[in-house]
């Protein structure tokens, strides 16, 4: 049987090294990045150097020939104020644009792309830490109150235009997509993932913080998790909306306990079936965080003790 030929994007990075091991037996792989060390400095075998924030996609459109999916991970580090985040994150979206559109005009069937849980991250900041939601479903208005989440938001539009496909001029002389409900041109189907914590939680990094230690638990996504449900975003035949469009956005999580997050069209889509729980995977540090918290972290999925503010 043919290997699916897959191009990963910054895959020298932390994220893919979690997904390698598995997609470099499943896959015929292309790893892109502009660094082929990661971040210990270790060489990562096969990763060609490419700058994909490059407006000039001449540069690098051959990476996307007869590749039949693409797993964009690239991202390029912001720095300083918050309020002036704005101009690295622009770049993030213009590499994602030029990631969707070299995808769009190789002819690629399927991207999955690295949203974040920070695309709608203001219901959990003002919401649901404060126990005013309970779980928060993926097709809310993605609202985010810092640029980082805003870039991640303007990446699931963006998908969201290629999934709809582009009319040709000749379609659109005709006008045919004004009465037919769908506009024809060609449509790529988009899996934004809304990656939450991919990390090992770490207890000693949570001394005091009884809140963070709660939520990192509910965002918790384990490597062979977060393989998974990329894998499956890349391989499900059909991902339709309810409106017929092939795009999804989906959280990536564990099968967390403290989840606030739903995963109901991950699973009912995707067919996604998480194997880890932080909840059992790092039991011991839970009852110790129980202890040493003095109850602050008691039963209960993400609220803060009484008196407590943000």
């Amino acid at each position: 049987m043919t290997k699916m030929r897959v191009l990963v994007t910054g895959g020298a990075g932390y994220v893919a090294s979690q997904m390698l091991p598995a997609f470099r037996e499943r896959y015929d792989l292309v790893l892109v990045d502009v660094t082929d060390t990661d971040r210990d400095g270790n060489e990562v075998d096969g990763v060609v150097k490419a700058d994909l924030i490059d407006p000039d996609r001449s540069r690098y459109e051959s990476l996307f020939e007869n590749v039949d999916a693409v797993v964009h991970l690239g991202y390029r580090q912001r720095s300083g104020e918050a309020i002036d985040h704005f101009f690295h994150e622009k770049q993030n979206v213009e590499m994602a644009y030029n990631v969707l559109r070299t995808a769009y005009d190789s002819g690629v069937r399927r991207v999955a792309m690295a949203s974040s849980n920070h695309a709608a991250d203001w219901y959990e900041h003002a919401l649901i830490h404060r126990r005013k939601m309970e779980m928060l479903d993926p097709y809310a208005l993605p609202l985010s109150d810092n640029f980082y989440g805003w870039s991640k938001a303007a990446y699931e539009h963006m998908g969201f235009l290629f999934a709809c496909g582009f009319p040709s001029s000749q379609d659109l002389a005709g006008r045919e997509h004004h009465t037919s409900g769908l506009r024809p041109g060609r449509r790529m189907g988009v899996v934004m993932v809304r990656i939450g914590a991919p990390r090992e939680l770490a207890l000693g990094s949570y001394e005091g913080a009884p809140a963070n230690f709660k939520r990192d638990l509910g965002a918790y996504v384990s490597p062979r998790d977060i393989t998974q449900l990329f894998a499956k975003a890349i391989e499900t035949p059909n991902i339709d909306n309810e409106h017929g469009i092939p795009w999804q956005v989906v959280y990536g999580i564990s099968n967390n306990t403290r989840a606030f997050w739903s995963l109901v069209n991950a699973r009912r889509v995707l067919g996604y079936e998480p194997e880890d729980d932080a909840e059992i995977k790092f039991a011991e540090d839970v009852a110790r965080f129980k202890q040493s918290a003095g109850g602050a972290i008691a039963s209960g999925r993400v609220g803060l003790p009484p008196g407590t503010g943000l």
